[in-house]
């Protein structure tokens, strides 16, 4: 059985589990993946393999059927997010398919956590000053007492509230899903976006959908205290990026973590950069701990064998 794996911080560390894969009986294909493979690229490669360990590639049905036309039978997302993939033409095309769900949501609000002290204490811009020969002392923030409307209370929701709990912030669940979850932990809840003027940062930690696109608008930003700040470590189409680079034009949006974006890379050209100096920018890499991708990898392994095995097992 052949695997194609094209989830970049697996492929960093594939050294590492190439024994494991060795002792199952499958050989495996490791492509150059900086961030995903283009549309072109799956279609040449899927259909070439029996599994594939999935990133943040475009996984559509179109890819899925040139795979079950070759030799594709089963497959598995990398880590929590599935918006990039089409779980439904799986379903219908009956290849077996899971994402791998709990496994990096404390190394993720680790970062939502540095996110939200960095922004409250300008650190990053301390940084840059002495590191540019100068000694700046901008007046930050306290963290206690300040609210923070938290979007998404699943692992890393759950996982951050507690980091800014600890920190004696006010923490504002917004997850009509797991609503009932975030009160029994004492949190206060509300739907989407009231009591937004009440946050003076908002973090973004929820999945991806085809209903909450966008959810962090003009309208949304136009009701938010002014000098608000922004993290985002979920996904970069939470954010209308046009809306945002605006509201941080007029201040009403003090400054931002984004650790996501809405295209990935971060294109040169994005007016974002115009505020480099009041924001922080990630590389969409805050699961990526060596804990983090052992665990999750090992998981991965996991399903895919389990799901490969199972299938020949039923062969007549």
């Amino acid at each position: 059985m052949k695997i194609l794996i094209t989830c970049p911080p697996m492929l960093r560390g594939i050294d590492r589990f190439r024994s494991i894969f060795s002792d199952r009986g499958l050989e495996i294909e490791t492509p150059n993946v900086i961030q995903i493979l283009t549309r072109e690229e799956l279609l040449e490669l899927v259909p070439q393999f029996d599994g594939w360990i999935i990133g943040d590639d475009p996984a559509t049905a179109e890819i899925f059927e040139a795979g079950k036309a070759g030799r594709l039978k089963a497959a598995v997302k990398w880590g929590v997010g599935v918006d990039n993939v089409d779980f439904q033409a799986c379903q219908r095309l009956d290849i077996p398919i899971s994402n791998t769900p709990g496994v990096f949501g404390m190394e993720v609000a680790d970062i939502a956590m540095a996110y939200v002290t960095a922004l409250a204490r300008q650190t990053f811009t301390v940084d840059a000053g002495v590191k540019a020969g100068k000694w700046p002392k901008p007046a930050g923030i306290s963290l206690s007492d300040r609210t923070v409307a938290l979007v998404g209370y699943g692992d890393i929701g759950r996982n951050t509230a507690k980091r800014l709990a600890a920190a004696d912030m006010k923490v504002i669940v917004y997850d009509p899903f797991l609503k009932s979850q975030a009160e029994s932990a004492g949190y206060r809840t509300q739907d989407w976006a009231d009591s937004i003027h009440e946050a003076d940062f908002i973090v973004m930690t929820c999945a991806l959908t085809t209903q909450n696109r966008h959810m962090l608008n003009a309208s949304v930003l136009n009701r938010c205290r002014p000098g608000v700040r922004i993290v985002n470590v979920a996904r970069g189409q939470l954010i209308d990026e046009s809306a945002l680079f605006a509201a941080l034009q007029s201040e009403q949006v003090h400054s931002a973590a984004l650790e996501v974006f809405e295209i990935e890379p971060l294109p040169t050209d994005s007016p974002l950069r115009d505020f480099s100096d009041r924001c922080i920018f990630g590389a969409h890499n805050s699961s990526n701990t060596v804990d983090a991708v052992n665990r999750t990898s090992l998981k991965a392994i996991d399903l895919i064998s389990g799901f490969l095995s199972e299938i020949s097992h039923k062969k007549p």
